[in-house]
């Protein structure tokens, strides 16, 4: 029914009580605009998952569809050196998910993680499910406490 990535964020999930499910799409929904057409809801509900680099590590970033990331600010509020988009293989290396499809828990270990403010807008925020068809509902605060999350501005 799932694939092995999804399954793995189905179980993660489940172990940290999370009420949303798990919704498996017809076609692929690789970006913000495409998802929130195939859900019916506004593209700010959509929590994409971004990975950066800064200073060597991951930093997931849990954005709102409606917004960009500016990585110079963010790299200010949270005390940062340098903010980079990752490449596809260091993204896969720290979530164990290929881009597009890279869900907010699920990674062979837990990143840093910082969570869209804007985001707090939606009663329902959707967000990937470990591949490119697959996204589950949640709320604001769920995803910052299944996440271990900081809520901050992103843009």
């Amino acid at each position: 029914m799932y694939t092995a990535t999804v399954a793995t964020v189905h179980d993660h999930l489940l172990a940290a009580g999370a009420t949303g499910d798990i919704k498996v799409l017809n076609a692929p929904v690789p970006t913000a605009a495409a998802a929130a057409d195939a859900l019916g809801c506004d593209t700010g509900a959509i929590a994409n998952s971004l990975v950066f680099e800064t200073d060597g590590q991951a930093l997931l970033v849990l954005a709102s569809g409606a917004h960009r990331v500016h990585t110079g600010r963010l790299a200010g509020r949270l005390g940062t050196g340098k903010i980079r988009q990752a490449k596809p293989d260091f993204v896969l290396e720290h979530t164990g998910q290929a881009v597009g499809g890279v869900a907010p828990v699920g990674h062979p270990r837990a990143l840093r993680t910082v969570v869209d403010q804007a985001l707090a807008a939606y009663p329902v925020v959707w967000a990937g499910a470990g591949d490119e068809n697959a996204m589950f509902s949640t709320s604001f605060g769920e995803l910052v406490r299944i996440t271990n999350g900081t809520p901050i501005e992103v843009d």
